[in-house]
């Protein structure tokens, strides 16, 4: 099984890390036949999986029963989990959810924001919690945003995002994940924290690793298609179509031919 620190030795030695969602147990048994190095349990399933129009009516609940049903399929990813909107209001809230979603099998918990995580941050590693920050978009203040937009586009806005960057690693985040930023500033991060994967979706191939959520990258989403999105179904078929398109993913970004500059944002920098 992955572990942190292979992923750490991973960044170290310049090695790419490839990371989908999955939200049940023959997804993840395809993901690990296929060699995928991380897991997220995204609460994007509240999209993907529940039909609803954004992440924000999912539950703890939702997710550690779906995180439980991925460790069960898959014994070889690291897998991390989201803490859905409104599960790290408090620090009492954050650990007991922390909690109940490690205990379902994850090995890290996701959570979205800036430097005024850090409070939280600092407890929860403290009590053996491995913290992932997910920063750029973050899709459970897609109301703040008024949309879903691309982030950090100028340096002034770039430097404010390395600067939250630098307040949670310097609280104890093990891990950065960071979306719909221009390449430039995806690039920036990971050289800046060199102790620190760093995960990109629509943050250009300079990062760490790359994700993105498997129904997209399997083609079955519906209407409007990311610009950051790639379907490595296109060119798989027969009875293992899935599983090679999992692995055509991985290859391609161990490879750093995916992202490509078609699936990335540029900014003012």
């Amino acid at each position: 099984m992955i572990s942190l620190s292979d992923l750490r030795q991973f960044k170290q030695q310049g090695r790419k890390i490839s990371c989908l969602t999955c939200y049940d147990a023959s997804m993840a048994k395809a993901m690990e036949l296929a060699e995928i190095d991380s897991i997220l349990v995204g609460d994007s399933l509240g999209m993907v999986i529940q039909g609803h129009d954004s992440t924000l009516p999912v539950t703890v609940a939702d997710m550690a029963y779906h995180t439980a049903a991925v460790r069960r399929g898959n014994q070889h990813a690291f897998v991390m989990t989201d803490l859905p909107f409104l599960a790290y209001a408090t620090l009492e809230q954050t650990i007991e959810n922390a909690r109940t979603v490690m205990q379902a099998g994850a090995q890290m918990i996701k959570i979205e924001g800036g430097a005024w995580l850090a409070d939280v941050i600092q407890v929860l590693t403290r009590n053996g919690v491995p913290v992932c920050v997910h920063l750029g978009l973050t899709p459970q203040s897609v109301h703040v945003f008024g949309g879903y937009k691309v982030q950090g586009k100028t340096r002034e806005a770039a430097d404010q995002l390395i600067a939250d960057c630098q307040a949670v690693v310097d609280a104890g985040a093990a891990m950065l994940l960071l979306e719909c930023v221009p390449a430039q500033l995806g690039k920036e991060v990971a050289a800046l924290f060199p102790q620190i994967p760093v995960i990109g979706i629509g943050a250009g191939v300079d990062t760490d690793g790359q994700v993105l959520v498997v129904q997209d990258m399997l083609g079955l989403n519906a209407g409007h298609v990311a610009k950051f999105v790639r379907n490595f179904m296109q060119d798989q078929s027969g009875a293992t179509a899935i599983q090679d398109a999992f692995k055509a993913f991985h290859s391609e970004v161990l490879a750093q031919n995916f992202p490509t500059q078609q699936h990335s944002f540029q900014g003012d920098l």
